[in-house]
């Protein structure tokens, strides 16, 4: 832990001293002769590069430092904030680049590449690069994405065939009629399963799994939801309301309870949170737990989707790294590269050119 703080702490030190220097050089502008204010740039590149300083300068301010103690920064006294900036820029050359962690262990600054392939060729169907971190750029966001964009051209494909419009889609279940779409725990959110079932597709998505607030003691799973009633139940048979927020407040009931050790810690006594697609989580854990064709069915093919973005993201064993800046550059890298993996994932599966037309050899 004191390592990654110290890593943290030299970076904003870094970006400090990046600051200090922005600061000396904008008053510079104001006062020709100082710290090369009269650098003989013409007046268009000295007006672009003090906007773009003054940018920067103000990003610093915002993510990285605070006023010293006893000073409101016009003295241009400033200290290292305490704090992860939201949405932190991590790069003044590339400013839409941000910092993200898969684990404890591993951080990555840049860019993240999302994916959706077929599980069964490998072939990539759909691909796009967002931002490593921020709102709109997760898993489940650009997945909800690939399955909107699927079930959009299965609508034009069905119109184009049958002239007939679009077909609705089949949302009536977990189990859909159309797509089935697998990933890990990552893509486990409630939200990114609504989407699936309403575009009809089936959600092969190993659930999240639940933290209870003792160790060893009861989950969320253990408490009895009847959403049309809006109440919930204990473990010990205690019913409470659930508020309009997805609270549930059990308090004074936890006194004296003899399941309450296992329960929770909390003074107070133990207290719910339900997510808003509570019902649709529940429903896809329970789901999980007694059906193990499903959990082979997701064992099976989650190989096949991770060669995939093996691929993608690695170049001889070696993670691959970005040559652009900005996220429309290297969207249109991955692009290219995606093409290429599936050109040669079809040379290698018989796709032979003859006669200026491409066939592909059935097996």
């Amino acid at each position: 832990m004191r390592r990654n703080r110290a890593v943290v702490d030299d970076a904003a030190a870094a970006r400090v001293l990046r600051f200090h220097d922005l600061d000396r050089f904008l008053g510079a502008q104001e006062r020709p002769g100082e710290i090369g204010g009269d650098d003989g740039l013409p007046p268009l590149q000295r007006y672009l590069l003090k906007r773009h300083a003054a940018h920067a300068h103000a990003g610093v301010v915002e993510e990285d430092v605070e006023p010293a103690e006893g000073s409101d920064g016009t003295d241009g006294r400033w200290k290292i904030a305490n704090k992860v900036a939201e949405d932190r820029v991590v790069s003044t050359v590339d400013p839409e680049a941000r910092h993200a962690r898969k684990s404890r262990s591993q951080r990555r600054d840049g860019y993240r590449a999302h994916v959706a392939s077929d599980p069964e060729t490998g072939i990539i169907t759909d691909e796009r690069l967002t931002r490593a971190a921020g709102d709109g750029n997760g898993e489940p966001d650009a997945a909800a994405g690939f399955v909107a964009a699927a079930a959009e051209e299965a609508s034009h494909d069905e119109e184009t065939r049958d002239g007939a419009g679009p077909v609705p889609a089949a949302g009536g279940g977990e189990a859909g009629t159309g797509l089935r779409w697998y990933g890990d725990s990552a893509y486990g959110t409630g939200e990114l399963r609504a989407v699936i079932r309403g575009a009809g597709d089936q959600a092969v998505i190993k659930p999240k799994p639940l933290r209870p607030a003792v160790e060893g003691g009861f989950t969320l799973d253990d408490f009895t939801i009847n959403h049309d009633a809006g109440q919930a139940t204990c473990p010990a048979g205690i019913t409470r309301p659930v508020t309009a927020t997805g609270t549930v407040t059990f308090g004074a009931a936890c006194r004296g309870c003899p399941l309450r050790s296992r329960c929770t810690t909390a003074r107070s006594g133990r207290t719910l949170q339900l997510h808003p697609r509570d019902q649709l989580l529940r429903a896809a854990r329970a789901r999980w737990a007694a059906d193990p064709g499903l959990r082979e069915d997701y064992r099976h093919h989650r190989p096949n989707v991770e060669r995939a973005i093996a691929q993608v993201a690695t170049t001889r064993g070696r993670r691959i790294k970005l040559r652009y800046r900005g996220t429309a550059r290297n969207n249109a890298w991955l692009k290219r590269r995606t093409a290429a993996l599936n050109l040669r994932n079809l040379i290698n599966r018989g796709l032979t050119r003859q006669h200026g037309t491409w066939a592909l050899t059935a097996t």
